[in-house]
């Protein structure tokens, strides 16, 4: 027994803890706090009150490098910044009224569609001669056995010394590749095949490749050159100041990105739908018109561009100061209410120089003499007008 006493604490010797002495500790503890992030007031019937400053929280969350910052901007700036946006884009497509124009009376020689004259005689005949379709066919045939082949569009090869080992490796990311591009992304095929016949007529084409959260994985999406604008200064992908992508998305999926918090939620009203001249010319070869009954759709502007924003700004890491260098950005907006939707930053966290990540290949039937690429239409429109 008397070892087992020695075993054990003497319970009368420890000080009874008192409420008195809870207290102290409570205030010690309060007195670390850092002012200015959460304020804790003892009562005087023992409670406690719990003071923070939401500001607070808000800016840890925004301290996140992928959230969606238009959910911590001032809504009147989120307005003034939606309003330039959408005038650029106005402006932007405003200056490429002439190439949209040369386009859409090229469409018109493809001949898919006989027209029934009464000029300059009734009963005229109203066939277009097939020799741009014809070319656009056989571009479109070779390109896709040359650049999808059966084996795979991917290929590898060893760069300095061939080694057993090295020559393994490359045929693994080979076939890996080959798999992702061909089973697991299942919209990569067809849209490279409908791109490979925008491309000798509009002379221009974009792929969009990015990794969706949504079906996370990878994605590689057709976009016409119509539904992709730059300032008329630029000269390509890299140097534009900005690149504005137009998005038709159903409401459904519109509620869908809201939910998931890709978007802000916020309560948007479809607009009337106005088609360009381009988009009614294409309708009108496929043989479609829009009827009453069809799903809302919204228009977006993804807009990759380089802004300082305010809260934000880009900091010299020695001095701590603004330095005023606008830094890349992905700012989506509503077309119909100019409402701002996201704004996401557009640089890898661990790029100290922050250029921006472009998620567009531009694909040039020809080179042109700026932005755009000079198609079948523009080298041969001509003479299939006269034929």
């Amino acid at each position: 027994m008397a070892d087992i006493d020695k075993a054990l604490p003497n319970i009368k010797e420890q000080p009874e803890e008192t409420t008195e002495d809870l207290a102290v500790e409570m205030s010690d503890e309060m007195e670390q706090v850092k002012p200015g992030e959460t304020e804790i007031t003892e009562m005087e019937d023992g409670s406690v009150e719990v003071d923070f400053d939401p500001s607070a929280l808000a800016q840890s969350d925004a301290a996140d490098f992928g959230a969606n910052l238009a959910d911590f901007v001032e809504e009147q700036e989120l307005a003034y910044l939606g309003s330039t946006l959408f005038q650029n884009y106005q402006d932007y497509k405003n200056s490429r009224k002439d190439w949209e124009k040369t386009y859409t009376n090229g469409l018109e020689l493809l001949g898919f569609k006989y027209e029934n004259r009464t000029e300059p005689f009734s009963g005229a005949s109203g066939a277009t001669h097939p020799v741009l379709a014809e070319a656009v066919t056989q571009f479109q045939a070779l390109a896709y056995k040359e650049l999808l082949p059966a084996s795979g569009p991917v290929r590898t090869q060893v760069v300095g010394v061939q080694t057993p080992e090295k020559t393994q490796q490359a045929n693994r990311v080979k076939d890996y590749m080959n798999y992702e591009l061909m089973d697991q992304m299942k919209e990569y095929e067809p849209e490279f095949d409908q791109m490979l016949f925008y491309l000798p007529l509009a002379g221009s084409s974009f792929k969009k490749v990015y990794y969706d959260d949504m079906l996370q994985r990878a994605v590689s999406k057709f976009v016409p050159a119509e539904d992709l604008v730059v300032p008329y200064t630029a000269t390509s992908l890299d140097d534009a100041e900005s690149i504005i992508h137009r998005i038709k998305m159903s409401e459904n999926e519109l509620r869908k990105q809201q939910v998931a918090g890709f978007y802000r939620d916020v309560d948007l009203k479809p607009g009337q739908d106005n088609l360009s001249d381009l988009e009614k010319k294409e309708m009108e070869l496929e043989g479609r018109t829009k009827s009453g009954k069809e799903e809302d759709v919204f228009t977006l502007l993804e807009c990759h561009v380089n802004l300082d924003l305010e809260g934000f700004e880009d900091v010299n890491p020695q001095t701590g100061e603004p330095t005023g260098i606008k830094i890349p950005y992905i700012v989506t907006i509503e077309e119909n209410s100019r409402e701002v939707l996201s704004i996401r930053r557009n640089f890898d966290p661990q790029d100290p120089l922050k250029q921006k990540i472009n998620y567009f290949v531009h694909f040039k039937f020809l080179p042109g003499l700026g932005f755009y690429g000079f198609g079948l239409i523009h080298m041969i429109g001509g003479l299939s007008r006269t034929a």
